[in-house]
């Protein structure tokens, strides 16, 4: 029999919604498997306790991790391959969050802007360890078990179907979808997701709590996760096969 899954959306940065989410969960043991949906860094203020915390996790247990690479980590690997000041640049990426939690310097306000030196080691991508670069890079990009699917993102239809994640060419096509078509209409395998908050999917779709647009999403055949951590909301976690919810707000 399979054992309990626990998917976690997006954390962005927020360490201390992710403690406290843990302290939340059950009682983990070597049968249970955590999945984190991706999206560690940028925004909130403490990426880097948020990449040692997951890491520390993988290396250390009891449960077994799958870390799976969100568009954000997607991003600064390009950032560090080939460059790319279009997303280090909004602010509302929160890429000098990311920066000054890398560096330990104090995190920015809103309005704050990167110094000259910051912005060309944004720019470089140097303000990222090199050893979290290398963890980027063994991120996958989805993973499967009993219960369902998981993507950062979702899955886009193709030649009128939504294709198996492992047929999706180039894969960091998972973790850049926004697509009201897989979250309305696609129907297979549950795949749970995050990377789009939920206060912007379709509400009229969620069989859960459908009165609270902020809360957890779940569509027809898909499940969305990302409850705005490190943006103003907060963390949430989804265990299957109960499908129990949890969450870092009280």
């Amino acid at each position: 029999m399979a054992g309990r899954t626990f998917a976690i959306g997006d954390i962005h940065g927020d360490l201390a919604a992710l403690d406290k989410l843990f302290t939340r969960l059950p009682e983990l043991t070597a049968d249970d498997t955590i999945v984190f949906l991706g999206d560690y860094i940028d925004r909130g203020p403490d990426s880097a306790g948020v990449v040692a915390r997951v890491r520390k996790l993988m290396a250390e247990g009891p449960a077994k991790i799958i870390a799976l690479r969100g568009n954000h980590e997607d991003a600064w690997l390009q950032v560090v391959s080939t460059g790319w000041p279009e997303f280090l640049l909004p602010r509302g990426n929160g890429c000098y969050e990311a920066y000054c939690s890398f560096m330990g310097l104090p995190i920015p306000g809103e309005e704050d802007i990167p110094t000259p030196d910051a912005m060309q080691a944004m720019l470089e991508g140097t303000c990222i360890p090199a050893d979290v670069i290398e963890w980027f890079k063994t991120l996958p990009h989805w993973y499967e078990d009993e219960h369902a699917i998981y993507v950062h993102a979702g899955i886009k239809r193709t030649q009128d179907e939504f294709p198996h994640p492992s047929m999706v060419k180039p894969p960091r096509a998972l973790l850049w979808l926004r697509d009201r078509d897989f979250f309305e209409n696609y129907r297979g395998k549950l795949v749970v997701f995050g990377h789009t908050t939920t206060r912007t999917l379709p509400n009229e779709l969620s069989t859960h709590t459908p009165d609270d647009p902020t809360d957890m999403w779940a569509g027809p055949a898909c499940v969305g996760l990302d409850t705005a951590c490190g943006k103003g909301g907060f963390l949430t976690a989804f265990e299957l096969p109960t499908k129990t919810v949890y969450e870092t707000r009280d």
